[in-house]
């Protein structure tokens, strides 16, 4: 359920790794402790080793407002690793012979378009083609009140067919809100009652469950987004991604449930190969996830202000979650520092210095820029106290001044630098640099 800047160039994981080392906890924390202090990142990491917890660690609060602080029973909500969730589910009733991977879905959905040629096993990994409503114009306009399958229903078939099932990979969350209809039609119970009688009870995850209204009485977070300060985030209504993204958990729960899906305790042995097969890029509820030379499967997720991580490293038994509720920094830089350290790799704790800057001073930027080098221009404005970078058709970036003529967007690890004499800005990300020029 997550958006992306369109200037994120970087993956979620580089892809190279010598043999792990020492555990350096001891620097990670310090790590934590500088993201805490400079209001970067809050929220929940943890790391399994052979099953057993290795590291475990939360900065921020759940509830800024009342000033309540995380801690590691906190709940967040996990976004689209509740298709992970759904995925399980959907092969423990193909054990059971209850729904076949090859079946298709005219049965459920006879009124969707190409629902006689769309099997289950297309849904479960992105091949089937149906439109994700996420992706519509008006989605912000609808989201965050409930509504019933049947009004889902008439967005999602409204939304129609991008491409033919089965001949390419696109992921979309409606896939993951028709597997969840499937899956209550089967067995003729809500979907919250089928993952607490499936997962969450059997293997004891006591912070896992399909979410409602954010209740912080409850040890929930709310999520925020950072603009001075930390600004609480609206709710999408989870009647909406249901088994694609509603579900909330935390990382202790998450790799006890990586580690029971990856040790053969949740699902057959065959099931699990199915799932980690990855065709287009795209598994059954799960991704490939490398690390240098080591191979990981796991899942993102995104809702509102919420990201979550989970990854599981069969060659050594590691477990990884990340868990964010206010992120005013990269937290791909979060994740892999984390990896860094399980993997004895050496990384940098960062520095965050600001530097003081006038109205004045800020409407010397000003103006709209556009570059040779990428078909994208960028507006640059200010309130007189705030730098604010815009690029077309995309989310508004408060900009953070950390030296002269030198701005930074940490949560996707973007540099500007200007030269007002020349009427130049150059953008740096992911090893890159672009030359814009502000346009007369």
């Amino acid at each position: 359920m997550m958006k992306k800047y369109l200037f994120l160039l970087s993956c979620f994981f580089v892809s190279i790794l010598t043999n792990a080392q020492q555990f350096d906890t001891n620097k990670l924390d310090l790590y934590f402790s500088s993201l805490e202090k400079a209001n970067k990142f809050m929220g929940t990491v943890a790391v399994s080793k052979n099953e057993k917890i290795i590291y475990s660690r939360s900065i921020g609060y759940s509830n800024y407002e009342n000033n309540t602080r995380s801690n590691a029973n906190t709940k967040y909500r996990i976004g689209s690793i509740s298709k992970t969730f759904t995925a399980v589910l959907i092969m423990k009733a193909v054990e059971e012979k209850k729904l076949d991977l090859a079946q298709h879905i005219d049965k459920f959905f006879p009124s969707l378009t190409n629902a006689s040629a769309i099997t289950i096993g297309h849904l479960l990994s992105h091949r089937s083609g149906v439109h994700d409503f996420t992706d519509d114009e008006n989605y912000t306009n609808w989201c965050y009140t409930p509504k019933s399958e049947m009004e889902m229903m008439a967005f999602i078939e409204k939304g129609g067919s991008d491409f033919q099932p089965d001949t390419k990979s696109e992921y979309s969350n409606s896939n993951y809100v028709l597997l969840t209809y499937i899956l209550e039609k089967t067995y003729k119970t809500s979907y919250a009652t089928l993952l607490k009688k499936c997962i969450t009870d059997p293997f004891s995850l006591k912070n896992t469950y399909f979410g409602g209204s954010i209740n912080t009485s409850n040890n929930e977070a709310k999520s925020y987004t950072f603009e001075n300060n930390w600004i609480a985030a609206k709710e999408t209504d989870t009647s909406i991604p249901l088994g694609a993204g509603g579900i909330v958990s935390n990382p202790l729960d998450l790799i006890k449930f990586s580690d029971a899906i990856f040790s053969g305790k949740i699902l057959k042995d065959e099931s699990l190969a199915l799932m980690e097969n990855i065709q287009d890029g795209h598994g059954l509820g799960l991704f490939k996830q490398p690390f240098y030379d080591k191979q990981g499967f796991g899942h993102r997720g995104g809702i509102d202000k919420y990201t979550a991580v989970f990854s599981y490293f069969p060659s050594d038994h590691i477990s990884f979650a990340l868990t964010s509720n206010g992120s005013n920094y990269n937290n791909n830089e979060v994740a892999v520092t984390v990896l860094n350290t399980i993997f004895g790799k050496p990384f940098e704790i960062p520095e965050f210095s600001t530097y003081q800057i006038n109205a004045e001073e800020l409407a010397k930027y000003n103006g709209v820029y556009a570059s040779a080098q990428i078909p994208i221009k960028i507006t640059i404005t200010n309130d007189g106290k705030n730098l604010t970078a815009q690029a077309d058709g995309q989310a508004s970036m408060q900009l953070e001044c950390t030296a002269e003529n030198i701005f930074k967007f940490d949560k996707a690890g973007i540099v500007l630098e200007f030269k007002p004499g020349e009427n130049v800005m150059i953008l740096k990300q992911g090893g890159g640099q672009y030359i814009f020029n502000k346009e007369k």
